[in-house]
């Protein structure tokens, strides 16, 4: 397309336009002595200067890759097989967006079909989306789903036990509507919320609930009983979780949830510094058409050959706005093709083993840990792969030995409330095995 750039006759009809007469009375909101500040560069470096002061920039950072990791709060290290880069390193793959035209786009369509259906089956739900663009935006997003499905409820309540990020993101995706969030607080003890907690708040103005399973620390909380109220309100229940517990645990479905959202990082997609992910979301059949993102689906044409399509399009790009389920526009295609070829390349046996050898190993650091003079474990439920270590001393000063250690420790809870500052959530999963484990606690007892 020919760039056709303004003349000095189009800028200054524009300029009268809007009633200023300089493009510099534009920027009159920024301060005069900041708008053109002096730049301190460094003096200009050849393209193999440059690459190796970059490499020598980062070098200087720890990261998981090259040292042991005990830090999760939602974003794991696990290992990615090398399948997975090949594959969506394929040229097909890497540069394919919006798949619009069906008649060109059957591989990719086939791709986002076969990702929907392993989310699904993962959850033990009916169908499942894609498009979410991470974790916590996917949760918002059930929140909503819960309140399009309910009508005319507007409460939506929100178990202080959910990720600290999502809840803040829930907060900004429902800042601008008339509902009414009601969040807990988070539990003064034992880091679990229960039944009893939540009861009271469940009137007949409930659209949903939102949990976490396991929560945010870890602990693996009632979810049937979470459901068997929501449900007796008349509201649904909506869970956050993570996919490589549910090679073990009973998936949401099966406990009564009606909408399911998680983050799938953990499906075969790098750390990257916390992007870009990919947002996990699924429902059951009946709440399908509210729905925000893509759904992909299987037809025949009229010779009875398979084909894929993208049907039930709710976005506001196909729809009339006011009818649109969502504004999302990302498809995540590439972040959803490694989760599909992870879970693919392990196969349900191989997801399994990931999840007890993360299990194993996070219950044998927890067990070296609760050993330890002045440790205690203040987790007041079961956990899978992630738990709270109480500590005798400050967890930032546990943290900044393990780094001088080479070692990533846990999240720092004390960031969240001062009170809880010798805390520690800690993660293990199937890469921290018993050698980096015992090095973890020979460091941390060395104090």
């Amino acid at each position: 397309m020919t760039f056709n750039p303004h003349t000095d006759e189009d800028r200054a009809a524009m300029l009268d336009e809007i009633g200023v007469g300089r493009i510099e009375d534009l920027f009159s909101d920024i301060p005069a002595a900041i708008r053109f500040p002096e730049l301190d560069l460094p003096p200009q470096l050849s393209e193999p200067e440059a690459a190796a002061r970059l490499a020598e920039l980062a070098g200087r950072n720890l990261s998981p890759q090259n040292g042991n990791v005990f830090l999760g709060a939602g974003s794991y290290h696990h290992y990615v097989p090398a399948a997975v880069n090949q594959i969506i390193s394929r040229g097909e793959f890497y540069t394919a967006y919006t798949p619009y035209q069906p008649e060109v786009a059957q591989g990719t369509l086939q791709t986002i079909y076969e990702f929907q259906t392993m989310v699904a089956a993962l959850f033990g739900m009916e169908v499942a989306n894609a498009s979410m663009y991470d974790g916590a935006t996917a949760l918002a997003e059930g929140a909503l789903v819960g309140v399009s499905s309910t009508r005319n409820r507007k409460r939506i309540v929100v178990a202080g036990s959910v990720h600290p990020a999502y809840r803040e993101v829930i907060r900004t995706y429902l800042g601008g509507l008339p509902l009414d969030l009601v969040e807990l607080p988070m539990p003064a003890a034992g880091f679990v919320t229960r039944p009893d907690d939540v009861a009271g708040l469940l009137g007949d103005d409930l659209a949903c609930l939102v949990v976490q399973y396991p929560n945010f620390f870890g602990g693996i909380e009632a979810v049937q009983a979470f459901a068997d109220l929501a449900h007796a309100a008349g509201g649904l229940l909506v869970v956050a979780t993570s996919p490589v517990p549910l090679g073990l645990l009973r998936p949401p479905g099966d406990l009564g949830a009606d909408v399911v959202a998680a983050e799938g990082q953990s499906l075969g997609v790098p750390q990257s510094y916390g992007g870009p992910y990919v947002g996990l979301l699924a429902t059951r059949q009946k709440f399908v058409r509210q729905m925000p993102g893509r759904l992909a689906g299987m037809t025949r044409d009229s010779e009875g050959k398979r084909g894929f399509v993208l049907t039930l399009q709710t976005r506001e790009q196909h729809i009339r706005r006011e009818k649109a389920t969502s504004n999302i526009c990302t498809t995540q295609g590439l972040m959803a093709t490694a989760a599909t070829v992870y879970m693919a390349t392990l196969g349900p046996e191989g997801f399994r083993d990931v999840a007890r050898r993360s299990y194993a190993n996070a219950h044998y650091l927890a067990e070296r840990l609760a050993g330890l003079p002045g440790w205690t474990l203040p987790l007041d439920a079961p956990f899978f792969n992630e738990f709270v270590a109480r500590a005798p001393e400050p967890a930032a000063a546990i943290n900044d030995r393990l780094l001088a250690a080479g070692i990533i420790g846990g999240l720092d809870l004390g960031r969240f409330d001062p009170g809880l500052d010798h805390d520690l959530l800690l993660c293990a999963t199937e890469l921290n095995d018993r050698w980096s484990i015992d090095r973890f606690v020979e460091v941390v007892s060395s104090a």
